[in-house]
């Protein structure tokens, strides 16, 4: 296929060899064996994969002195950033976020490169992510308002805050490599934890621009970020129990691992966004141009790489055949391009070996029954593999069951939504669902049930994350703990208090602390 020319301020005219990494507030360098990064966009006539640049393949002793800094940066909780005001840790957040902004055009540029997202939406990840962290420390500082305060009980005075957990382990995922992660480290950093940081295995060279407001913003030790790979970093660490939070968005197989080697499982706190089934279900009364249109963005925005991708279409077998004409229609009228190219939605699959796999999925459906409906489906190139409506759908097929992360689209009709409601019980998976139709008698009693099943339904509309205001997590293997900019902070920390009982003996010793702010935990002054 032949491709458009690369816009001159979109080409890769100088590879980034990173040889940096950051531990105990010094960017070290490192001069050992590096991995090379590649992207799957060709920047030749010949197909060949672009040379980006590479990054340090760090070993264990790395990943030690990692959280050696972490460890002592914490310091058991008297470290400088667990116990500064919060205005002192609002005032680096700023700092940092003020440096990010001037590397928008770098990280957007190789957002397109590494992992093949559109311009419009590597834009939108960027300032997204801005947004994020300015709503985190509104949110923070509303946080702090509430606590200003003595509550009594009983007899006794509590002045209750949220305090950090201690030293935490990010780990974030390469389908959004920017906010998904910075929605993991933001939030535990500006509750005062100390942190490791290590990228996906795609979307690593569009960080580095950030390694020096990393250094500058925040004291020695508490953000450290290392590169290499997981195996050999992550696992070391989770073995010294010294980590007392997992955070990772990624598959179950990773946490589970990681968990596993702890060996105080019971002491460590886990944050985790994990895979998921995302079904679709068009009732028979549904709006179709619209199911087909939100259906559209649900199964390929980005490919259908994200874990809120719609996985599976239910559609009822009375509007079946319309939905079906007009949905693969919209499918092979797709425009596939490059990144950067207008109006592009398909773009090449960052991952070598990702046409193969989707390909082995397809075959496997088609040997047991299933057609491919859309006429470009299926179809092929050095780095894509267009996108197929797979009909009939059972149980039998690796589809069904497999979280496909790309552009294959299975499809089961239903006569009764009983069908869909026993699929989505039997399945290992429960982070939402989008629900198409309009009689509310049968919305309202499906809706109470589908809230039972999964975390958000979607009402004639396709699944999502955002506003990242709203709550962000899933049921049974999707998901632990909630993510969003007010639950993230309190995942990160904890409750804590100091009591008093209520005599005039401590009443004097609290005024007197309150009066002469002696004390950074105990004060009633709050932030506007």
């Amino acid at each position: 296929m032949k491709f458009n020319p690369i816009p001159d301020n979109f080409k890769i005219k100088h590879i980034i060899n990173h040889n940096t990494y950051l531990i105990n507030g010094e960017l070290k360098h490192w001069n050992g064996a590096s991995s090379k990064v590649y992207s799957t966009i060709s920047s030749s006539d010949d197909n060949s994969p672009t040379l980006l640049g590479s990054i340090p393949l760090l070993e264990k002793d790395q990943a030690m002195e990692a959280l050696d800094a972490a460890s002592a940066a914490y310091d058991n909780g008297k470290g400088e950033w667990p116990t500064m005001k919060v205005i002192d840790r609002i005032s680096c957040m700023e700092k940092f976020v003020s440096q990010m902004k001037t590397k928008r055009d770098e990280v957007v540029k190789y957002l397109m490169w590494e992992i093949g997202k559109n311009l419009q939406d590597s834009q939108k990840e960027f300032d997204r992510t801005v947004d994020y962290i300015y709503d985190t420390i509104d949110d923070y500082k509303q946080l702090d308002r509430n606590a200003a305060k003595f509550h009594k009980h009983s007899g006794v005075y509590a002045h209750i805050r949220r305090g950090p957990l201690g030293v935490v382990l990010c780990l974030g995922p390469y389908n959004y490599p920017l906010n998904e992660t910075f929605a993991l480290l933001i939030p535990a950093l500006i509750m005062g934890n100390a942190t490791i940081f290590k990228p996906a295995k795609l979307g690593v060279l569009l960080l580095t621009p950030l390694m020096e407001a990393f250094q500058n913003s925040f004291p020695s030790g508490v953000v450290n970020i290392l590169f290499g790979r997981g195996r050999t970093l992550a696992s070391p660490i989770m073995e010294t129990g010294k980590i007392d939070v997992l955070a990772l968005i990624g598959h179950s197989n990773s946490a589970n691992a990681l968990q596993n080697t702890h060996p105080k499982k019971n002491r460590l706190r886990i944050v985790l966004g994990l895979e998921a089934k995302n079904p679709a279900i068009v009732l028979p009364d549904a709006d179709i141009n619209l199911a087909v249109k939100e259906c559209i963005a649900g199964t390929l925005s980005f490919n259908g790489q994200r874990c809120t991708a719609l996985k599976i279409l239910y559609i009822h077998e009375n509007i079946f055949d319309e939905f079906k004409t007009k949905f693969c229609n919209q499918v092979d009228n797709l425009k596939f391009g490059n990144p950067w190219d207008d109006d592009v939605m398909l773009t090449p699959l960052p991952e070598v070996d990702k046409p193969a796999y989707i390909q082995n999925l397809i075959d496997d459906a088609k040997s047991k029954g299933a057609s491919i409906l859309n006429s470009k489906g299926g179809k092929r190139t050095h780095n894509y593999i267009y996108p197929s409506v797979l009909y009939p759908i059972d149980k039998t097929m690796n589809v069904y069951h497999e979280e496909q992360f790309g552009p294959v689209i299975p499809i089961m009709t239903f006569s009764d939504v009983q069908k869909p409601l026993d699929d989505m019980a039997e399945s290992s998976y429960g982070q939402q669902v989008s629900v198409f139709g309009r009689d509310t008698k049968v919305l309202a009693p499906l809706i109470d049930v589908l809230v039972n099943l999964v975390c958000r339904v979607n009402l004639n509309s396709s699944c999502q994350r955002g506003p990242d205001v709203f709550p962000f997590t899933g049921r049974k293997d999707s998901a632990f703990s909630t993510l969003s900019v007010r639950d993230a902070l309190r995942s990160f920390s904890i409750r804590t208090f100091v009591a008093a009982k209520d005599n005039s003996y401590n009443s004097d010793i609290l005024k007197e602390m309150l009066a002469e702010k002696q004390s950074n935990f105990i004060s009633t002054d709050y932030l506007l």
